[in-house]
């Protein structure tokens, strides 16, 4: 399958690829913050993940919960639009279990996940038969998997709590700076950092710093970022928050596309970048620990008592990295 319109009739206009090929292309006319590099780069992770080897290492897990039989049952998958296609990893274990699905998208990003069920569909015909895309209230259905912020989370967890659910809540990345990173794993912490303008939740929302190291020695290694600023709602966030910074003599770093500041808050906003000294691993390990419930993934160099992914590959999880760190196949395999 080729993203360019070949393939499965690619060389027809209406063709499931030529049209997620257009959907890709012209995502940014119907969400701003899908711009056509990202959308691009969120497509060519799924690429690597849904390579022969990656299914079968994955799928090959739950072989024999898979190969029971079971009556399908049907899941309602209420999918967030914080980046392209983020609801495609709960889809694919949801068509993986054998059950169906009836899915609540995200308006900001409703052209997507139907442009990759066109294809799916065209693949295997009989999932049209067990997917459904809902508008109205969400009924008739057996278990629920629903990602949103975490005032959602409070109206999802009540409202669903009869059923069997997965609830999500905010969660975002850390990276650990222990002063002897190379100038190229500083650089590979700008995609950890910036990528999808940080709206992910594997982005790189706060950095733990060694006592003593000056945040400004970073900046020279994310120049490539630079053109986070032309874009109009990154810099309306970044003017916004500048402002407020200065109004308020808020201490703080500024390289002209991104801010620092010294804060304990895991969670920043759009265009600031938090930082917290640590004064050993110990203390470094027993802060992870404490807020490990906030955090999706951790990224450094150095090993801690968490797992540790290196520089630049937070928005490359495999699928068996599951949001939250919870089974989402195990869940779907026993409901």
């Amino acid at each position: 399958m080729s993203l360019d319109g070949s393939g499965f009739n690619g060389d027809d206009d209406n063709s499931p690829v030529a049209m997620l090929a257009r959907e890709i292309r012209e995502a940014h006319l119907h969400n701003p913050w899908f711009i056509p590099s990202f959308t691009h780069r969120a497509f060519s992770v799924w690429e690597l993940a849904l390579r022969k080897d990656n299914l079968r290492a994955w799928l090959g897990e739950y072989d024999k919960q898979v190969s029971r039989q079971r009556s399908p049952r049907t899941v309602a998958l209420v999918m967030a639009g914080n980046i392209p296609a983020v609801g495609m990893h709960d889809l694919l274990c949801c068509i993986a279990s054998g059950h169906n699905l009836l899915i609540r998208l995200s308006s900001e990003d409703d052209r997507l996940i139907p442009a990759i069920l066109r294809i799916l569909y065209e693949i295997e015909p009989s999932l049209e038969n067990r997917v459904k895309i809902c508008e109205g209230p969400l009924k008739d259905f057996d278990a629920i998997i629903a990602t949103g912020s975490n005032n959602s989370a409070r109206y999802f967890e009540y409202y669903f709590r009869k059923y069997p659910h997965i609830i999500r809540k905010n969660r975002n990345g850390v990276a650990v700076i222990n002063g002897s990173e190379t100038g190229e794993e500083l650089k590979l912490l700008a995609d950890d950092i910036f990528t999808y303008f940080g709206l992910g939740c594997r982005s790189v929302s706060k950095v733990y710093l060694p006592e003593g190291f000056s945040m400004p020695n970073i900046w020279p290694h994310l120049k490539h970022f630079s053109f986070v600023q032309d874009h109009h709602k990154y810099r309306n966030n970044y003017d916004y928050q500048k402002t407020v910074m200065i109004i308020n003599n808020i201490p703080h770093e500024d390289n002209g596309f991104l801010m620092a500041r010294e804060n304990n808050a895991l969670i920043s906003p759009v265009s600031v970048l938090h930082y917290e000294y640590y004064y050993s691993i110990d203390f470094l390990n027993r802060e992870l620990q404490a807020i490990s419930d906030q955090i999706q993934c951790v990224v450094s160099n150095i090993a801690l008592d968490t797992t540790v992914i290196p520089f630049g590959q937070s928005q490359f999880p495999a699928l068996w990295d599951y949001a939250d760190g919870e089974d989402t196949m195990e869940f779907l395999l026993n409901i």
